[in-house]
């Protein structure tokens, strides 16, 4: 596992989600109530892109058959989804919004 810089914090916008690729694993960057969250961005139950759903508190929804997965954890709290998604350690390098975001992969 390293950190990888992925992303400049003052360009997520708090409650959305943004997808970025690290190798070949896609991940669901995510700003909300300050937190910052990191998960496998494809849904365990239809494998499509979690970033692309909404976001509320620390839950993210699938938009095609409305799973939602704990963003903390990676569990998912509802169905179709019954397995969780993979979660990743971010980190903050600098201050302000010019800091860079990284993740452990």
């Amino acid at each position: 596992m390293t950190l990888q810089d992925v992303y400049r914090l003052g360009d997520l916008v708090d409650g959305q989600a943004v997808r970025v690729v690290v190798g070949a694993q896609p991940i669901a960057l995510v700003l909300t109530d300050g937190e910052l969250f990191a998960v496998d961005d494809r849904c365990s139950h239809a494998d499509v892109s979690l970033s692309e759903g909404e976001v509320e508190g620390c839950l993210i929804e699938c938009w095609l058959h409305g799973s939602q997965f704990d963003l903390r954890t990676g569990q998912p709290t509802c169905l179709p989804a019954n397995a969780p998604v993979a979660t990743f350690s971010v980190a903050v390098s600098g201050e302000g919004p010019d800091a860079r975001i990284l993740i452990d992969v």
